[in-house]
């Protein structure tokens, strides 16, 4: 028998595929991500933007919000 038992922190992902904590607050993009390796990097933003430097200069959380905030920048 393990001495110590793995804790699983992570509840199963939603409907929206999307992991959520044990109280259910949903995961965040780490801030030290690049654009150039996201999903869909975002327009307006150098390959190499962090999501960090992305939040600072649009004010926004999400990258749905940060996305759209890019584009209101045109």
């Amino acid at each position: 028998m393990p001495l110590h038992k793995k804790r699983n922190n992570m509840k199963q992902p939603g409907l929206d595929k999307r992991h959520r904590d044990t109280d259910g607050e949903i995961h965040k993009k780490r801030s030290d991500a690049v654009n150039k390796n996201l999903p869909q990097p975002i327009e307006g933003f150098s390959p190499n933007a962090t999501v960090g430097f992305m939040r600072q200069q649009t004010g926004k959380e999400s990258l749905t919000d940060i996305r759209k905030a890019a584009k209101n920048r045109k």
